[in-house]
């Protein structure tokens, strides 16, 4: 171990440049910091040295990181999380935490969890700041490199959602698929059979960054693949399209139960396996270091345990 160029680097030195990753501005860094723009700029030069790259490059008014500095992202936010765990693992009071959490969900996912999001933030931790981000802005590289605390999403658990071994998921609520469709639509008082389902063209719903679902995979194979005419980011815009077409949807129970956009559609059992769907809470290992992320973690998983 390289013990001298480890004395070089001080955690001043991480904390400024794993601000900068996240704000990707001298001047929001520093206000992070409380410190003055020019001790930021000083700071990331010496990095700079020490790591021999350049970190961010200027694209008009905007810092863009290289590819070095993204690359050591998950690094650093490991090494800060293990240090703030170290100093703050006997002193961590819910009622006195004055720090920010973050979450990444899709925005029909807020509907189900908007209960315990609440409870969280109006009585148990009412100091603290809580920041939900859209699943497409913020995904699971966000989360390694410490940009979110924690992402809750629906999905299919009976294929792993992601290989990512430092990413941890634990399924809060295990749900079922039906079939969504418009009150007026052919199949409304008709039995759902495979063919009547494949007859008709859907809508489906977007995520780059989970597999292709096990219900899609075995219509494939033992059927044929779904006619997908509208594909959009969240539940609630696929509803919206279900009341003025004759799209069929197919998903979570629990959502269209309560999401005020699927009122008034009419739901059916889907006819076929589709194996296993779940809502999950997905996290990075050196999270655990923080008291405050374990307390936060919990919240969720004792919540949901108590309501179903």
């Amino acid at each position: 171990m390289d013990y001298l160029h480890l004395s070089r680097v001080s955690l001043k030195h991480l904390t400024a440049l794993h601000i900068m990753l996240n704000t990707h501005s001298v001047t929001l860094t520093a206000d992070q910091l409380c410190v003055s723009p020019s001790s930021v700029s000083k700071t990331l030069t010496q990095l700079r040295g020490l790591l021999r790259d350049e970190l961010f490059y200027r694209d008009g008014t905007k810092l863009i990181p290289t590819p070095f500095a993204i690359q050591i992202a998950p690094t650093v936010h490991a090494i800060l999380s293990s240090m703030n765990g170290l100093l703050h693992q006997k002193s961590f009071s819910p009622a006195e935490y004055q720090g920010s959490f973050s979450l990444a969900m899709r925005e029909s996912t807020f509907e189900l969890f908007a209960p315990i999001i609440g409870k969280i933030t109006t009585q148990s931790a009412p100091k603290a700041s809580l920041t939900v981000y859209s699943k497409e802005q913020l995904g699971f590289d966000a989360l390694l490199s410490g940009q979110i605390d924690f992402i809750l999403l629906p999905h299919d658990i009976s294929q792993p959602p992601t290989n990512n071994k430092d990413l941890v998921w634990q399924t809060i609520h295990s749900d079922e698929m039906i079939c969504l469709m418009d009150a007026n639509h052919p199949l409304a008082n008709r039995p759902l059979t495979i063919d009547s389902y494949l007859s008709y063209q859907h809508v489906a719903i977007l995520d780059k960054e989970l597999s292709q679902p096990y219900f899609e995979q075995h219509l494939v194979q033992q059927h044929k693949a779904r006619d997908i005419a509208v594909t959009v980011s969240d539940f609630g815009s696929a509803a919206v399209m279900c009341h003025h077409t004759e799209l069929l949807f197919t998903c979570s129970t629990a959502w269209s139960q309560m999401a005020l956009q699927a009122k008034g559609l009419i739901s059916k059992p889907l006819p076929f396996d589709y194996g296993k769907v779940a809502y999950s809470l997905v996290w990075s290992k050196p999270n655990m270091n923080d008291q405050a992320m374990k307390w936060l973690r919990d919240q969720f998983l004792e919540s949901a345990l108590s309501e179903h």
